[in-house]
């Protein structure tokens, strides 16, 4: 998730300090996000996609993450990630 920050830090010319004073989100929580010591919770990751203007499906790009699993069935088909899980029905 971070490479995802990272790379709208860069395009945006911000610096995560000036990112976390304007959206609310502390330095430290975006520290912990870049040295993955735990996973960004949804609504964080809705105030950084509104603050950037982008989707919060820029976050969670299921197609090229590696620790995403497909599984079609009856109902659809259901990504799992190791903290996230969808059905697209």
């Amino acid at each position: 998730m971070y490479e995802k920050l990272a790379e709208l830090l860069e395009l945006n010319q911000k610096t995560a300090y000036r990112v976390a004073k304007d959206t609310g989100i502390s330095s430290a929580t975006l520290s912990n996000w870049k040295a993955g010591n735990y996973t960004p919770k949804v609504n964080k990751l809705k105030i950084l996609a509104d603050y950037f203007g982008v989707g919060i499906d820029y976050f969670l790009d299921f197609e090229s993450s590696s620790d995403t699993t497909q599984e079609k069935n009856s109902g659809g088909v259901r990504l799992y990630r190791n903290w996230f899980a969808v059905q697209v029905v």
